[in-house]
């Protein structure tokens, strides 16, 4: 099995414009049926066996749990209730605004009243038309759709991976279906204070330092193809003039600010690919924690904060 398959974002671009759009409609019911987490964690989707889930949302007035997941093995959309009541619907074939009223006619088929507060795109083109009168993103390639669950489990290992070697506060590990990437974030403890034009999303995002690691799918208006990722938030200075490894990384610069960017296709078909990413991550990090002077003994290599306890105990 091609555990780095080859995805060229115009290989899938329909598909990928209609399934971010499916992403973010149940994303958006998730926001609505959560309990508030600092920094949003409450908000992102998180990896399955077979797809991505909402995990349990609720309770709700009348006491509902529910949780809704892709399945992109078998390509459909579940809707589980805690008391045991399911349904599910196939994805291919339906328009955004076939799938927008099928998601929302399922969920009050279960008595769930929650719907998107806002039911339109987020920073998408068409930011202005409602999801269900979009009946122009239509295309659904299961093939294209294995393809990216085949990436995102992979990326969705190595940042465990990663985030395993730092001891301080770390995001979990999670799937944004409003920007359609997956990444983790260290924090230092220093506040940082945001401006009065600062929006609350960010507000409560960046109320930390951080240094973020991801992977983004392609993006035609920040980077065209896929591409691992890391950036620090607020940015030392003199960031872009430090080296990264391997040598296919490179400082881009995106919204004033600087990415470390580390193609895709530059990196997939390496003799060991996971080693090459997780050295990207760590030079991208090292870089920004030495200039922003994060403190040197939050990292843990091997995963724990005890040396003497880095083996494998024995029967548990």
């Amino acid at each position: 099995m091609d555990l780095f398959p080859a995805l060229p974002r115009q290989s899938w671009a329909p598909t990928k414009e209609t399934l971010h759009r499916f992403l973010q409609i149940v994303g958006k019911v998730r926001l609505a049926a959560s309990v508030r987490r600092n920094h949003w964690w409450n908000v992102p989707f998180h990896l399955t066996g077979d797809g991505i889930t909402t995990r349990p949302c609720g309770p709700l007035a009348d006491g509902t749990v529910f949780t809704v997941d892709f399945d992109f093995t078998a390509h459909r959309l579940r809707v589980l209730t805690l008391d045991g009541r399911q349904v599910s619907f196939g994805l291919a074939g339906l328009s955004v605004g076939g799938f927008y009223r099928r998601f929302t006619g399922t969920l009050a088929a279960l008595g769930i009243s929650t719907v998107p507060a806002h039911p339109y795109p987020f920073d998408l083109p068409d930011a202005a038309r409602p999801f269900a009168e979009d009946e122009e993103h239509a295309t659904y390639d299961p093939a294209a759709v294995g393809r990216y669950w085949t990436i995102l489990t992979q990326v969705m290992l190595v940042l465990e991976e990663y985030a395993a070697g730092y001891s301080g506060k770390t995001s979990p590990v999670h799937h944004f279906w409003h920007t359609f990437d997956i990444a983790v974030t260290r924090f230092s403890d220093r506040h940082v204070a945001q401006g009065a034009s600062a929006d609350p999303v960010t507000r409560e995002a960046y109320s930390r330092e951080v240094i973020s690691s991801g992977f983004w799918f392609g993006d035609e208006r920040s980077y065209p193809e896929p591409a691992f990722y890391a950036y620090a938030a607020p940015e030392p200075d003199d960031l872009a003039r430090q080296p990264l490894e391997p040598a296919a990384a490179r400082w881009t610069e995106s919204n004033g600010a600087h990415l470390a960017l580390l193609p895709y296709d530059e990196v997939r078909t390496a003799p060991d690919a996971r080693a090459e990413i997780l050295r990207f991550y760590d030079s991208a990090y090292a870089a920004a924690a030495r200039l922003a002077g994060w403190p040197a003994d939050r990292l843990c290599p091997g995963g724990v904060t005890d040396p003497e306890e880095r083996v494998v105990p024995g029967p548990l």
